[in-house]
């Protein structure tokens, strides 16, 4: 299956200066490859002189799924991440401003392309993993993921601000205990089954709904948790297949909370999910007890009293396809007058 078409690696300039408006499309086509909550896709963009303004498109925003708002913005902020890495990797050094209007709090970062200076190599190669980045829900293999490969991730989660702490066997075990009973309340919530069903079913010219692929297998074992999509859609057919019992779980957090913390902790998880991705390793969301607050309290007691923004399953397993894009005209906004 061919790649998405916003996996395309932006053509390279070679001029200094302002980045021209195509190759500033081409760095908003690699920022529209962020993974988003169940490929709700929230965001919009305005191209500017040198300049990207990432804004919320608040009527993408799962209510019932995501009240506060939270995911939607770890969702920006993968985002605000591919578009400082597209530019990055043409040479330009990006400066981010996050909340720069305080009358326009859907503005939530401006990009500016600032000097020009030679691409770092170690960042071509995350851009160059931008199309092989996929949420992968099908079984992991039973190998370890290696400590040097974990001390990366978490070197990546540093550089951004953010703690990458992987679970010991005890948390572990407490942490998929957390991923269960957090499955069970949600499950229970009607308004949320129905809010995911809408999110996955398909429609015509809907290009961001969940391809049947997307949901993967369920544990036929019943040791791992993973998202029961076919409780939204039952129609769906999700092969049976037993998961490893000891997944590699790690907990992606911050030392704040609130709007800036969780922009700043979604471009923490992309460079996250791209370093892993350059190192052959899979990854799964199960981020289920941050959804509630009371067990988000839980898990962030576990955390030393940081804030607990993602819930990652790591390891080894077959390639997934990409799932759909919204069409860039349909994330651009016009140019400001």
């Amino acid at each position: 299956m061919p790649e998405p078409e916003t996996g395309r690696r932006p053509p390279v300039s070679r001029e200094p200066g302002k980045p021209s408006e195509e190759i500033l499309t081409a760095c908003v086509r690699a920022a529209t490859a962020a993974p988003s909550i169940h490929n709700s896709q929230p965001w919009l963009f305005r191209i500017g002189d040198g300049t990207v303004d990432v804004l919320a498109d608040p009527g993408r925003r799962l209510e019932a799924i995501d009240p506060s708002g939270r995911e939607m913005l770890i969702s920006i902020g993968a985002a605000v991440f591919n578009l400082r890495l597209a530019l990055h990797a043409q040479g330009w050094t990006p400066e981010t401003r996050l909340f720069p209007e305080a009358a326009e709090p859907d503005r939530v970062a401006r990009v500016l392309a600032g000097s020009y200076a030679q691409p770092d190599e170690s960042l071509v190669e995350l851009a160059a993993a931008l199309p092989h980045r996929h949420t992968n829900r099908l079984p992991f293999t039973s190998a370890m993921v290696p400590a040097p490969v974990l001390r990366a991730l978490a070197a990546a989660a540093e550089s951004e601000g953010a703690v990458f702490h992987v679970a010991d066997t005890v948390a572990r075990n407490a942490i998929l205990d957390l991923v269960r009973t957090a499955d069970e309340r949600l499950r229970a919530r009607g308004v949320r089954r129905a809010e995911l069903a809408g999110r996955s079913r398909p429609a015509p010219r809907r290009r961001n709904a969940l391809p049947p692929v997307a949901p993967g297998s369920w544990d036929a074992l019943e040791v791992l948790p993973v998202r029961d999509f076919g409780l939204a859609l039952p129609q769906l057919h999700r092969p049976a297949e037993p998961f490893p019992s000891s997944p590699t779980i790690a907990v992606l957090s911050t030392g704040t909370d609130g709007p800036g913390a969780w922009v700043r902790s979604g471009q923490a998880l992309q460079r996250v999910l791209l370093t892993a991705t350059t190192r052959g390793i899979a990854t799964t969301p199960m981020s289920h007890p941050l959804e509630i607050p009371a067990l988000r309290e839980v898990v962030a007691g576990a955390e030393s009293g940081r804030r607990p923004q993602v819930i990652l399953r790591l390891g080894y397993a077959p390639p997934t396809p990409p799932t759909p894009r919204r069409p860039l005209p349909e994330v651009l906004l016009p140019a400001a007058p």
